[in-house]
């Protein structure tokens, strides 16, 4: 158990099963987990664009990106919650079963332990950093979590039921939105830089028909400690298994790498795919409340790219009845 939780907090419990995973746009952008598979103890000085990032590791090592699937966790279940205009809270109440099940982990003992050794890595991580997070730019440090309580578990000593404190920082940018949907496949890649490189281009491609980074900058925003030529050696081997969610990289001359969506969302000859209007994605989530509606915008542009790219009369009565027939089943 790390820092008490004050029993007068208010606690946010989360109960929005299948909750679309979400993650922080500042987390996706730099490096502040270790791809590291064995405790990380190394400090991390990281600068880019003005952005200064410092990680300090406890004894237990940094945060790994696979600690990262329990924040990933509870900025879903807060977004979920904004989104049906439900009240939240920094604490959150969450049962690790859930936890475990939605990030695609083992339920097994060794699943449990392997939780609470997250957690401690989680707390004992400190980030001092000027990201912005909503609309405010300070230089500030704090834990990734600010402390987390065991609130039952079973006569074997096994969590059941765990609390979570948020930082204000991760807190301030979910209630900004500052957030994006991953693929639900994100918790199927087991590499870590697998992970790290679909966030980099989760972020940095999102809908454009392309982006490109040399390999240099790819392997700073990644985090890699590995020497340039074992970085390069690696990402050719990601490349050629081809096992990253919605996007492909291509290695191309100048040592640089370009990163395409794998259902372009641009039609061919007009620069772009159907133009949604906001009133349109406002009553999508009234037919379907909680919904993310711009998971339900891409899920929607790509059956509409599987289909042929049909030109539409009007996009958005296309899209809406779309959703209503997905409100119904």
């Amino acid at each position: 158990m790390s820092g008490a939780i004050s029993l007068q907090q208010d606690f946010f419990v989360c109960d929005f099963f299948a909750a679309v995973p979400k993650h922080d746009l500042a987390s996706m952008e730099h490096p502040l987990f270790s791809l590291s598979t064995r405790p990380d103890r190394r400090i991390l000085e990281y600068e880019h664009n003005g952005v200064q990032v410092t990680v300090t590791p406890s004894v237990k090592g940094r945060a790994t990106i696979f600690d990262a699937d329990i924040l990933i966790f509870c900025i879903s279940q807060l977004m979920a919650a904004l989104n049906a205009g439900r009240p939240t809270a920094r604490t959150l109440t969450l049962t690790a079963h859930d936890l475990l099940v939605a990030t695609g982990r083992e339920t097994s003992g060794d699943g449990y332990k392997r939780l609470r050794e997250a957690f401690e890595r989680l707390a004992g991580t400190r980030i001092t950093t000027n990201i912005v997070t909503g609309d405010q730019e300070t230089t500030t440090g704090f834990g990734l979590i600010e402390a987390w309580q065991i609130v039952r578990k079973t006569r074997g000593g096994r969590m059941v039921s765990v609390a979570v404190t948020l930082s204000e920082w991760l807190y301030r940018a979910i209630l900004a939105k500052s957030v994006l949907t991953l693929s639900r496949d994100y918790f199927r890649m087991r590499k870590p830089l697998e992970r790290r490189l679909y966030e980099l281009a989760r972020k940095h491609c999102g809908r454009q028909a392309a982006w490109q980074v040399s390999v240099e900058t790819l392997c700073k925003k990644s985090g890699s400690a590995s020497p340039r030529r074992v970085f390069r050696a690696m990402l050719r081997e990601i490349i050629r298994e081809g096992r990253i969610p919605d996007y492909d990289l291509t290695e191309e001359p100048g040592d640089l790498i370009r990163v395409t969506p794998k259902s372009a969302l641009v039609e061919p000859g007009q620069g772009r795919g159907p133009i949604l209007s906001p009133a349109a994605l406002d009553e999508a989530r009234a037919l379907i409340p909680g919904a993310d509606v711009y998971a339900l915008e891409a899920e929607w542009r790509a059956m509409w790219a599987a289909m042929g790219r049909k030109a539409l009369r009007s996009p958005d009565k296309a899209f809406l009845g779309w959703v209503r027939r997905r409100a119904i089943t």
